[in-house]
């Protein structure tokens, strides 16, 4: 192949670096109003009153808005992806600290921002609840009533139980577990916790509404387009038609800026003002719009002797926030995977979506998986340890292998699992020896493998617009949000129609003129779009090969485009348009034994092996190199596919090791970069990434997602590595240097004082 393979640069990268690229943020238009948010103060109660006359007096004030001035515009206005619970402002109660309850337009936003601190809002107190284990029998119940949204075909059984605070429940059952369980030689049982994180995309949540006659246009910084077009039609009772959405280059993403945020605010306010309306949220704000789901995962496992699993248990339970948003799929698409990639005979899987009084949570790269494959990476070390089994060997023991079923009952294919495995253990390298460090320097190594499900059924369509000069263009809705979609797009179309990737352009989104596509998320778009992008190509070359044909040109010999075009025309003129769409084949689970034959078009592999070293005085963790491995098939760019690991890994190791949002009564007390501590320089360890010889053979040209895979295992290693150098065993969290020394303290019957 000439194109795909090629590891060239990104196409948008020389407009970043000069600072041409367009983003939201940049954006002005004539007459434009800004809008600040006034929130919640507490996490669960009823608006008494909210009171808004002083903001409203201030001069350059142009409007102040709540909840029923929007119920004026937009008489139903909820909004949500599995579940129509989340009002644009606070309507009866507030459901956690930060829920937007009034906004202010003004021509400065200064103005606007100064506004807001005069607002004020009285609330009747009502009991919250914070823990997800909890709030399956909490008394507080955060949402009186569900409205199933219906929208996706994945979620349309969507029900909600009502007087409760579960928004889904997914129970899977395979063979016997007690019978299992019984049998065994041995059973091991752990709980492991994970913390609330952030995304924190440096393009914080940006949208732009312009009413029109009869319309309005979306500008905003958001990974799924066509759902936001969708979703504000709904909303506003319109056509979809009558909605425009515009979207450039994002500055991130990572999960946040999927389905609809902002969008339904601004639009509500621009509607009421009859002016565009831009609302732009700081750093901080980011902290009370969208959040890693926290999570408890209690697992028990049967294994023999010899270290073979026989029987695992599995219970998981999700913490949401105050709105759904799209966790119940976490729920569900994650929570099947929960076992881990091993060939188990008996299963049974119980997973739980919560409510809760905190911020809402949704997908986060990786989609819910990295809080599972920290719970079971773990659990495995530990069983090995236990048995006195190399953790290589144990997992190489019971790893799913080529046309073996996984817990849904879907068949393994194309999965490389024992391939990441091996190249993991040949990189470490796990089988030489290794320096374990000297007096308070103690040295430790760690290994961890995961697996995730693609995202399925969804559509993605694409049209190719071949010039009469040979160029191309592509009109799609995959958003590039420094994943580098673009460009792995241009040398799909520009392998099928045989000419350079570099003179494909890419359009940005605009509803109007590119086609549907669910979204870019869940590693999907390699997959699912990159299908509709070949077609379209495919389809446009077929054109070609006709217009060839009505130009009378032998057939069989491959003729450049622009000497077809001008054979045909008399001159360089026309053009050929060719379209595709891609929906893989899907089959729901039962909804019994949550058992399904065709759970997701493919699988994606990632492994990380982390080498550390701890000291024992502070408890402080340093990596000292980590190595990724992955399977994404056939790289379309393996540079950019490289570039995916260490970005992935070092996301995940700031989750690992730093980052928690710290809970005072609902009241986030670190929401601020300067104490929400991300990986600095310093911090990053040296990596080793590999791509493992593979081939997605239902994908395009061998391809499938990667953008996730290398988030997967981080976690694990680290802690694995640590209990392999010190002997202690964390199993929340972030592993903090405090949380390490008392660990550490404790193992030598020393505890710290608070703990004594």
């Amino acid at each position: 192949m000439a194109q795909v393979g090629r590891g060239i640069p990104r196409l948008e990268a020389r407009s970043k670096v000069t600072g041409r690229a367009e983003y939201t943020h940049n954006l002005r238009l004539p007459g434009m109003l800004y809008a600040k948010v006034f929130r919640s103060t507490v996490p669960h109660g009823r608006i008494v009153r909210i009171d808004t006359s002083a903001a409203a007096a201030l001069p350059g004030v142009e409007r102040v808005v709540t909840g029923e001035d929007i119920r004026k515009v937009i008489p139903e206005p909820y909004y949500g992806p599995a579940f129509h619970d989340q009002p644009i402002l606070a309507l009866d109660k507030v459901r956690h600290v930060g829920e937007p309850v009034a906004a202010v337009v003004a021509a400065d936003p200064h103005v606007a921002e100064q506004a807001v601190q005069l607002i004020e809002a009285e609330y009747e107190e009502l009991p919250a609840v914070y823990d997800e284990v909890e709030a399956m029998t909490s008394q507080a119940i955060v949402h009186e009533v569900l409205k199933p949204a219906g929208t996706f075909a994945d979620l349309k059984h969507l029900a909600g139980k009502t007087g409760t605070n579960v928004a889904l429940d997914f129970h899977l059952t395979r063979g016997d577990t007690d019978k299992a369980f019984a049998g065994a030689d041995h059973v091991f049982e752990h709980t492991f916790r994970s913390q609330q994180a952030l995304h924190l995309a440096f393009e914080p949540f940006v949208a732009v509404a312009e009413p029109g006659d009869g319309m309005v246009t979306v500008h905003t910084s958001n990974q799924t387009p066509s759902f936001v077009r969708m979703e504000i039609a709904r909303l506003l009772g319109w056509q979809e038609n009558q909605v425009r959405v515009k979207v450039p280059l994002l500055g991130g993403g990572f999960g946040a800026k999927v389905y609809v945020k902002l969008e339904p605010l601004v639009v509500a306010l621009a509607l009421i003002v009859r002016r565009p309306v831009k609302v732009a949220l700081t750093m901080e704000e980011q902290f009370y719009m969208i959040t890693k789901h926290p999570t408890t995962f209690r697992i028990k496992s049967g294994v023999t002797k010899d270290g073979k699993i026989t029987a695992r248990e599995c219970e998981v339970h999700w913490n949401g926030g105050a709105y759904a948003d799209i966790g119940p799929r976490v729920c569900q698409k994650s929570g099947f995977t929960a076992p881990g990639p091993y060939d188990i005979d008996h299963i049974k899987i119980d997973s739980y979506e919560l409510y809760t009084n905190r911020t809402p949570c949704g997908a986060l790269r990786g989609f819910g998986i990295p809080q599972l494959v920290w719970a079971y990476e773990c659990h495995t070390d530990i069983i090995a340890r236990e048995l006195g089994i190399d953790p290589v060997e144990m997992r190489r023991k019971n790893i799913l292998r080529e046309g073996r079923p996984q817990a849904t009952g879907t068949k393994m294919k194309d999965a490389a699992i024992e391939q990441v495995l091996d190249a993991l253990a040949e990189q470490m390298p796990w089988s030489k020896p290794f320096d374990r460090g000297t007096g308070v320097i103690r040295r430790g190594r760690g290994i961890a493998i995961g697996f995730k499900a693609s995202i399925s059924p969804t559509t993605s369509v694409a049209i190719v617009n071949v010039s009469a000069d040979g160029s191309a263009s592509l009109n799609m809705a995959t958003t590039d949000m420094g994943q580098g979609s673009d460009t792995i797009m241009a040398q799909i179309v520009a392998e099928v129609l045989d000419i350079q990737a570099e003179h494909v352009r890419v359009m940005h989104t605009d509803t109007d003129i590119t086609p549907y596509d669910m979204g870019t998320l869940g590693s999907r778009s390699t997959f699912h779009m990159g299908h509709a992008v070949r077609l379209a190509a495919e389809d446009a070359k077929a054109k070609l090969a006709a217009l060839a044909a009505e130009a009378g040109l032998p057939p069989g010999t491959n003729y450049p485009p622009s000497e077809i075009f001008v054979k045909r025309y008399g001159m360089r003129a026309g053009n050929v348009i060719g379209s595709g769409t891609y929906i893989p084949t899907y089959q729901s689970p039962d909804k019994t034994t949550g058992m399904s034959e065709n759970v997701t078009p493919f699988w994606m592999i990632g492994g990380t092996g982390a080498e550390i070293e701890v000291d024992t005085e502070t408890g402080k963790v340093r990596v000292t190199r980590l190595v990724n491995v992955a399977d994404c098939g056939t790289p379309i760019n393996p540079r950019i596919a490289t570039t995916q690991l260490s970005g992935g890994a070092t996301m995940a190791l700031g989750f690992t090791l730093f980052e928690d949002m710290v809970l005072d009564g609902g009241q986030v007390t670190n929401a601020s970069l300067a104490d929400y501590k991300i990986p600095g320089m310093h911090d990053i360890p040296p990596m080793y990434n590999e791509l493992v010889d593979a081939k997605q053979s239902n994908g395009p040209f061998g391809a499938k997602g990667l953008g996730e895979s290398a988030t997967f295992g981080v976690s694990p290693a680290i802690a694995n590595a640590l209990d392999d150098a010190v002997g202690i065993r964390l199993t929340d969290l972030p592993m903090t240097p405090e949380a390490v020394l008392r660990a550490l303290r404790a193992k030598e019957g020393r505890p710290l004082e608070d703990d004594a």
